[in-house]
């Protein structure tokens, strides 16, 4: 869970932030879904913070989606044009595919379809709605199975594993 306490269902602990992190005064600056892995900035500064989650600050974020199905080229023109969600217009979306990043193994493992081939793509989005690159992948008929945020801003995940963290 991307903060540091879970009020979540009781009985059913799920790991937080603070069983990796014991730094006081620090917060997460925008959140990952529970199904999402990858780069959290955590900052003690309020204004930075805000400048990172509030949309209109536009800041950058880019993910790594594995996406069940092949990526055309109508689906990467949909997302780099913006496409029409439930709650509103997306902001256009850098999108492109790359093959498939040298990580670490998922745990759980995703859903493996022996009939139905997946592939990678590298999105930059300048919003943050709830669960926003899955419901955008979907809507080209490309749904995620997969979802790692590499970059927020000037922040990289690089070669950062799952419960680690670095001061910049």
């Amino acid at each position: 869970m991307s903060q540091f306490t879970d009020k979540g269902t009781e009985g059913s602990p799920r790991p937080t932030l603070s069983q990796f992190i014991d730094l006081p005064g620090v917060y997460p600056a925008g959140r990952l879904d529970r199904d999402s892995e990858g780069l959290m900035v955590l900052t003690s500064d309020g204004a930075l913070q805000a400048r990172i989650a509030h949309p209109k600050f536009k800041a950058p974020k880019t993910y790594w989606a594995q996406v069940e199905g092949i990526v055309t080229t109508e689906a990467l023109a949909a997302l780099r044009n913006g496409i029409t969600l439930k709650d509103g217009p997306t902001r256009p979306a850098q999108a492109k595919t790359i093959t498939s990043p040298d990580i670490w193994p998922r745990n759980p493992p995703i859903r493996v379809r022996k009939s139905i081939p997946d592939s990678w793509l590298e999105l930059t989005i300048t919003e943050g709605r709830n669960r926003q690159v899955r419901r955008m992948t979907a809507h080209v008929g490309l749904p995620t199975l997969r979802l790692i945020r590499v970059r927020i801003g000037d922040w990289s995940l690089d070669d950062l594993q799952p419960g680690m963290w670095r001061e910049t």
